[in-house]
C-alpha cells in the first residue's frame, strides 16, 4: 500500500471516531435516536470530508511526505472537538472554526512556500521576530492579557487575542537549526575537558547562554514558565543532535535547574507553584493549589475505563450554582473543574475516558514525536536534520508540560495541550509545524527512495 493510501485509511479510521465520540456525547444528553444518528453522521462526514481535501492536496503536493503524521493530528484534533463539544458546544464550534482557518494556513504554506531551505537565509530576521513575539505580551502591557495564574502569555489586539509564545516556539528552533548546522563542528573540535564534562568553546557558547538567559527572562517577566521549559527544551534536543555530546546537555539542564531554584526563592509566583506542586493539600497551601486538587480528584475518579463521554460532573448542578463576581461566564463560574477547555482538559478527558483513555492521548502525541524524529534520521542536510528534531521535540515537550503539570509530576504550567484545548494560536502554530514536518519529510523521503518503495 502507498503512503498517500495509508493516510486515507488513517482519516477513514478518525472519521468513524469522531462520528462514535459525538454519537457517545449526544447519547448522554437526549434520548432522540434520530437526532443522534443525523447529527453524529452529519458532524463525522464534515470533519472526514476536510481532512480529505488535505489528504487529496497532499497527494498532488506532497505525495512522499509521511503517511501517519497528518492522521494523528486529525485524531487529536477530532478528540478536542469532541471534548469541547461535551463541555460547551460553542466552544466546539469556535474550534472547529480556527481549525479550518489553521488548515488554511497549511494549505497556503504547502502550496505557495515550496522550499523551506529559504529559512536559512533569515535565521538572524527570524530569532529577532521570535524574541519579539516573546516579549511582546509585557512590552505592550496596555495591550497584554493576563491569565488566572498571573503570566503574561495573551496579546490583546482588539479584534481577538492570541499567544505569542506559540509562534516564537517556531521562530526560534528555525534560528537554532540554521545556527547550530554551521557551528557544530567549531563546538566539538574546540571543546576541552574538565572534571569529566566536555565543555564547549567560551566564544561559542554565548547561543546556549543567550536561550538559558532568555529562558530565565520569561519566567520573570512573563512568568511563563511552560514556554520557558519547552523552549529551553527543545534548544537542549537540537544541540544535542547537532554535537552528539551529553555534556552539552548536562551543562545546559544544570543551568535551567540552577537559574530554575534561584527564581524559585526570590520570585513569588513561581515560588507558588513550586509550593503548589510539592503539596496541593497542604492545609495552609497557596489559594491556587485547588485547581490541582480538584484536577486530581477529577482523574482518579475516572478510574481505569472513566465515567464515559458526556458523563462527568464538571459544572455545579444548577440548584446548587453560586453567585460568580467578576463578570467571570461559563467555564470559569460554577465550574467544579477550572478552565476545563483550556489548562485542565486532560483531567476532563481522563475522567470520562479513565486511565487507558489518558494513556491513548499520550501514545499518540509519543507516536507524532516518533514520526518527526524518525523524519529527521532520514533527512538528507544538517538544517533538515536539525529542523524536524527541533519542532518534533517543541511539539512534544509542550504536550509534556501541560500533561505533566495537571498530573503533579513538575510544577503546573499555563500552556494548552496541542490540537485538543481551546485557542486558536496553539492550533494554528502546530499546524505550521506539522506543515513543515511534512515537507521536510517528503524531500527526505523522496531523495532516500522512490514511489512505493518507501515503507518508514
Amino acid at each position: 500500500m502507498s503512503a498517500r493510501n495509508r493516510e486515507l485509511f488513517g482519516l477513514f479510521g478518525v472519521g468513524l471516531l469522531v462520528t462514535a465520540g459525538f454519537t457517545a456525547v449526544f447519547t448522554a444528553d437526549t434520548v432522540d435516536t434520530a437526532k443522534i444518528g443525523n447529527t453524529s453522521l452529519i458532524y463525522g462526514g464534515y470533519f472526514f470530508g476536510v481532512c480529505l481535501a488535505i489528504h487529496v492536496v497532499m497527494r498532488l503536493r506532497l505525495p512522499n511526505a509521511d503517511p501517519y503524521l497528518f492522521p494523528l493530528v486529525a485524531l487529536l484534533a477530532a478528540f478536542g472537538l469532541v471534548l469541547l463539544f461535551r463541555i460547551e458546544d460553542s466552544l466546539a464550534f469556535k474550534q472547529a472554526t480556527l481549525f479550518l482557518v489553521s488548515l488554511g494556513i497549511f494549505l497556503a504554506i504547502v502550496l505557495v512556500f515550496r522550499d523551506y531551505m529559504v529559512l536559512e537565509r533569515y535565521r538572524y530576521l527570524i530569532a529577532v521576530g521570535g524574541i519579539l513575539l516573546l516579549l511582546s505580551p509585557r512590552l505592550l502591557i496596555d495591550h497584554a492579557v493576563v491569565d488566572r495564574t498571573g503570566a503574561y502569555i495573551n496579546a490583546d489586539l482588539g479584534f481577538t487575542s492570541f499567544q505569542p509564545a506559540e509562534l516564537a516556539k517556531i521562530c526560534v528552533v528555525i534560528f537554532l537549526a540554521s545556527y547550530l548546522r554551521d557551528r557544530r563542528e567549531v563546538l566539538i573540535v574546540g571543546a576541552r575537558r574538565f572534571l569529566g564534562l566536555t565543555l564547549p568553546p567560551l566564544k561559542h557558547l554565548g547561543p546556549l547562554l543567550v536561550v538559558w538567559g532568555a529562558a530565565m527572562l520569561m519566567l520573570i517577566f512573563i512568568r511563563d514558565l511552560g514556554s520557558s521549559l519547552m523552549l529551553f527544551g527543545g534548544f537542549l534536543a537540537i544541540l544535542y543532535v547537532a554535537t552528539n555530546r551529553v555534556s552539552f546537555v548536562i551543562i545546559g539542564m544544570l543551568l535551567f535547574l540552577v537559574g530554575f531554584a534561584f527564581l524559585a526563592q526570590t520570585v513569588p509566583h513561581v515560588q507558588e507553584r513550586v509550593e503548589i506542586w510539592q503539596d496541593p493539600f497542604a492545609v495552609d497551601g497557596p489559594a491556587g493549589a485547588q485547581q490541582l486538587q480538584q484536577s486530581l480528584f477529577a482523574q482518579a475518579n475516572g478510574g481505569l475505563f472513566g465515567e464515559g463521554l458526556g458523563q462527568s460532573l464538571i459544572e455545579l448542578p444548577r440548584t446548587f450554582k453560586v453567585h460568580c463576581s467578576g463578570g467571570l461566564t461559563f467555564p470559569d463560574c460554577n465550574s467544579i473543574l477550572p478552565a476545563p477547555h483550556t489548562d485542565f482538559i486532560y483531567a476532563v478527558a481522563v475522567d470520562e475516558l479513565g486511565l487507558f483513555g489518558g494513556a491513548a492521548i499520550i501514545c499518540i502525541y509519543g507516536l507524532i514525536g516518533a514520526r518527526g524524529f524518525r523524519t529527521a534520521v532520514i533527512a538528507p542536510d544538517g538544517f533538515s536534520k536539525l529542523l524536524a528534531v527541533g519542532l518534533s521535540a517543541v511539539f512534544v515537550l509542550q504536550a509534556f508540560v501541560i500533561i505533566g503539570g495537571v498530573t503533579q509530576v513538575i510544577p503546573l504550567t499555563g500552556v494548552t495541550l496541542p490540537f485538543i484545548s481551546f485557542g486558536g494560536s496553539s492550533v494554528i502554530a502546530n499546524m505550521i509545524l506539522v506543515a513543515l514536518l511534512l515537507m521536510i519529510s517528503d524531500r527526505a523521503r523522496s531523495e532516500t527512495w522512490r514511489g512505493d518503495e518507501v515503507r518508514l
